[in-house]
């Protein structure tokens, strides 16, 4: 978002709010709740407005914001899964908040709405509980129950988990969906998941469309337009970019190796 020289005025909302400082620096005046703060904003400065609070800037050039808006049911939600009482997890107006991780989050979820195409929804879902997830930890300083061991999915679970995702690459997969399957938090999943495997779920996701889309497009006729939807990508060049970006190949490289190539080719 866009902000002129001069006062903005932000009317309270059902949601938390953070907004990232993403452009040139400014001198700027702040006030949420009573407290105001003078300060000179840089880019990565992210100043918190609580659900339920407005607050008010006042900029001696114009500025270029990334908000984010944060449902309190997430943040509850998160704080429960992570043992910590939810009202010890509400938020307080911040102004000017250094945090590598949220910052980090912020330049993610950036990207994602800039490219071209994107990311699959289980992408923005698990930023999303990152972000609740360190918010919480910024407000609650006690450290993490030591289990002494490293916590994983039982091999029934991580068979139940992968089998979902193996039935369902043809659609848009969320973490909730995820959880469900396997009757854990998506906190918690995001965790197990990645003790499990070695990698981030998403990760995983991606990973399986493509070795799918690769058996279809060697095994099958089908044009590459459809291939890309039986695997669960937007479109094809969706599908190609991604397949370049992990294997180094496009689409119709693959497909040339094979008996069905020339034919795909002149039907794409």
């Amino acid at each position: 978002m866009r902000f002129p020289k001069g006062l903005s005025h932000a009317p309270s909302a059902a949601v938390h709010r953070l907004g990232m400082h993403v452009g040139s620096p400014v001198n700027a005046s702040c006030a949420c709740d009573g407290r105001r703060v003078r300060r000179v904003q840089k880019s990565g400065d992210i100043d918190v407005v609580p659900a339920g609070m407005d607050g008010t800037w006042e900029d001696d050039a114009d500025v270029h914001v990334l908000q984010l808006s944060l449902a309190p049911q997430l943040l509850a939600e998160v704080a429960g899964e992570l043992g910590v009482d939810d009202r010890a997890a509400e938020l307080l107006p911040r102004f000017q908040m250094r945090d590598t991780r949220i910052e980090a989050i912020g330049w993610a979820i950036k990207a994602d709405l800039e490219a071209e195409t994107p990311s699959d929804p289980l992408y923005v879902d698990l930023l999303a509980n990152a972000l609740a997830v360190r918010l919480i930890e910024t407000i609650d300083r006690q450290p993490a129950p030591n289990t002494g061991r490293t916590q994983k999915f039982s091999d029934r679970q991580l068979k139940l988990l992968t089998e979902f995702i193996e039935t369902n690459l043809d659609r848009k997969l969320y973490l909730s969906d995820l959880a469900d399957a396997v009757g854990v938090s998506g906190t918690r999943l995001k965790m197990l998941f990645r003790n499990s495997t070695g990698i981030p779920v998403h990760q995983y996701v991606i990973r399986r469309r493509v070795d799918y889309a690769k058996a279809l497009l060697t095994t099958t006729a089908m044009p590459a337009s459809e291939v890309a939807v039986a695997a669960g990508f937007s479109h094809q060049s969706h599908m190609a970019s991604t397949m370049r970006r992990l294997t180094g190949q496009a689409p119709s490289d693959i497909a040339r190796l094979t008996s069905f190539g020339p034919k795909l080719q002149r039907r794409v």
